[in-house]
């Protein structure tokens, strides 16, 4: 079988998926499978070997760094990205694209507003609090809500017109109607609507969907385990005119049912494409067999519709450790300790481990056992870039630029750096535009359209002309200068200084602002035909689908949930609070459905590549008690004959050889 260019990477079964065209292709990749090496290899093969279009070819994933990291290796293998490049991004930048290129089509004018994370919980707030009549108001549930019913591609007359079970579900129905309509009136979308829309245009308007089949011949999807029902339907669309779609996915890591991922939609391949192929990628290039072993067995336990089994040629490997600690506070220590001696003993680096947990509550004493040990960590989940204030405001100033109708970051920014326009005024002008159905950009532009508004009108005038001539002024060729001279001409960097404690915090502030304006120019530079609006929009679909998810390379434990070290790896894990309650979660344990609990210790498991330990307390305080705790019930479900368990009283006869020995590289490390 002759093998496309750089072919020695791959083994048969992902050179198999990489040259099957013509027909619908599942290929199941397990954990450490080379499953992103499949994707790009497929493209070059594509490309270089069969000629095919590099703008016809999309793939798509579901965070910006797992495209940004694709995009990188298609490059490297084809020597061009950018614009003659295939089209790598996430499922909502595409569904960006189709909404901004079929503006005609949707019914809409003037450029695309996406609604950020947080405008989006102002508003259902607000709207919330007058549907309910309090504000004590369960807000996730409503955002999830509603989220789950635009994955379900169900619109709010659709909602209002089926029974809802009770009170609760029908006030949530009326907010749901509500919030569409604040987008609506506002020309915005949120998140969600990125995949809600296109689909439905494409249900809806065939001549639409054939001018889509035809610019997207072939189609890769990357974690197809984690689609919901919008994402798969709009991944049926595009494909069922050609049938040419690669899906790739491994149904043991669906760990995302809760926000709406369906496991199943793998199976659907079968039924709406019946000529639909499957290869299994099962070689695993990443951990240990006694590692695989465990994670093989475990998962044994769910059921299946594709069987499939992991397996290494990277040797048997260390057993595995289950160290039985007194309480939560042992357990932490006992963890810093094994990593100190590792780091001592065996000049191991702090990046070189993890400290996987069920749920952030755990993080807390393990934070304090590595500061008591002077060992460097980073928690996943911290502050995000756009969390910061000056980022806040620079976001809104160009968010307005893009939608003059933006009302929320016209209230941000309107009066940031100061401009004697006071609350009342803004009030004022709120009042004024739920009165006349009006922007508060058309009232700044025409202040005696409502109420006196004094010597504020004068001042309103000029901050809408000023912006008005800031978007007249925007360069097609170098669209980030815009941002740069708007920071120049409200002397923003004069602000921060003013308004921060001090020099050391002012010169943070400013720096985060460059890093913004920088990050405006690399996407400019990846892709020269981006207009400012693109721009603009990437910046807010990066804010809302990966906060945070850039962190450092740095010499530091990593502490984070199960679910956040999904797609990461790491040569030592730990995975703490193996109990029952915890793992799994005592929700399941009520219902009795462990099968996405079992994918949750799988995941984690498959993150180790060299040693694995398990960690679990006799007792747990909570809620200002101790309590006695029960092991895992998936200990039990591991192969016994590879765990190694260390409980209380074997710690205490181990300490002085280990005191020993670390008191040895101490002097070592001082000689």
């Amino acid at each position: 079988m002759e093998q496309p260019p750089n072919a020695p990477k791959l083994n048969p079964p992902q050179l198999e998926a990489v040259r099957h065209i013509g027909s619908p292709l599942l290929v199941l990749a397990g954990a450490g499978s080379g499953k992103t090496r499949v994707i790009t290899h497929k493209i070059e093969y594509l490309i270089k070997r069969r000629g095919v279009a590099a703008d016809t070819i999309a793939a798509i994933t579901f965070t910006n760094k797992a495209a940004r990291e694709m995009r990188r290796r298609v490059s490297d293998l084809l020597g061009f990205g950018g614009k003659r490049g295939p089209q790598i991004s996430t499922f909502h930048t595409l569904g960006l694209r189709i909404i901004r290129d079929e503006r005609d089509a949707i019914g809409y004018r003037g450029n695309v507003s996406i609604y950020s994370d947080s405008e989006t919980e102002a508003a259902l707030a607000e709207i919330a609090r007058r549907e309910f009549g309090t504000s004590d108001i369960d807000l996730w549930r409503i955002r999830q809500q509603i989220s789950n019913w635009k994955s379900d591609l169900l619109l709010p007359e659709q909602v209002e017109r089926v029974a809802v079970a009770d009170r609760f579900g029908k006030v949530i129905a009326r907010c749901y109607t509500r919030y569409a309509e604040t987008l609506k009136a506002r020309g915005a979308f949120d998140f969600d609507d990125l995949i809600l829309v296109p689909t439905l245009l494409f249900r809806n308007n065939a001549e639409v969907l054939e001018r889509w089949q035809h610019k997207l011949r072939y189609i890769m999807i990357d974690e197809y385990q984690d689609t919901n029902g919008a994402q798969y339907e709009l991944a049926r669309q595009l494909a069922q005119g050609h049938g040419d779609l690669t899906a790739v996915g491994d149904d043991d890591q669906s760990i995302y049912t809760w926000r709406g991922a369906r496991p199943e939609n793998l199976v659907r391949l079968r039924e709406d494409f019946p000529a639909l192929k499957v290869v299994k990628l099962e070689q695993n290039y990443r951990s240990t067999a006694t590692i695989l072993k465990a994670a093989n067995q475990l998962i044994a336990n769910n059921p299946h519709v594709f069987e499939k089994a992991l397996w290494s040629q990277l040797g048997f490997g260390d057993p595995l450790r289950i160290m039985v600690c007194s309480d939560e506070l042992d357990e932490a220590a006992r963890v810093a300790d094994s990593i100190t001696h590792q780091f001592l003993l065996h000049r191991k680096p702090y990046h070189a481990f993890a400290i996987l947990y069920r749920g952030n509550h755990q993080a807390r004493v393990f934070e304090q056992a590595l500061r008591e040990r002077r060992i460097p960590y980073r928690i996943s989940g911290g502050p995000s870039f756009f969390d910061f204030a000056e980022i806040k405001d620079l976001m809104a100033y160009l968010r307005l630029l893009v939608n003059p109708d933006d009302d929320n970051a016209f209230m941000r920014i309107v009066n940031t750096p100061r401009r004697s326009i006071g609350g009342q005024t803004v009030e004022k002008m709120i009042q004024t535009a739920a009165a006349k159905e009006l922007s508060l950009m058309e009232i700044a532009r025409d202040p005696s359209q409502g109420e006196d508004l004094g010597r504020a009108a004068a001042k309103l005038e000029e901050f809408a002309a000023w912006i008005d001539g800031l978007v007249r002024d925007i360069d097609p060729a170098d669209p980030v200068a815009t941002a740069r001279k708007l920071v120049l001409e409200i002397d923003y960097e004069e602000w921060l200084r003013n308004s921060s404690e001090d020099e050391t915090a002012a010169a943070r502030r400013l720096q985060n602002v460059n890093d913004l304006l920088d990050w405006m120019t690399r996407i400019h530079r990846d892709d020269r035909s981006a207009t400012f609006e693109q721009i603009v929009n990437q910046l807010v679909i990066s804010d809302i689908a990966e906060r945070n998810s850039d962190e450092e390379e740095l010499n530091c434990v990593a502490l984070m949930t199960l679910h956040a070290a999904k797609g990461l790896e790491f040569p030592h894990v730990f995975i703490v609070g193996m109990e029952d309650n915890l793992l799994p979660h005592r929700s399941s344990l009520d219902t009795g459905d462990l099968t996405e609990e079992r994918r949750l210790a799988y995941v984690g498991i498959t993150r180790a590549r060299e040693t694995l330990t398990f960690t679990m307390a006799r007792t747990r305080r909570r809620h200002g008690k101790n309590l006695t705790c029960e092991p895992s019930c998936f200990l039990k479900e591991l192969p016994q004959d590879d765990l190694r368990w260390e409980g209380d009283t074997d710690r205490n006869s181990r300490t002085p050889e280990t005191g020993r020995k670390t008191l040895a590289s101490l002097k070592s490390l001082l000689q």
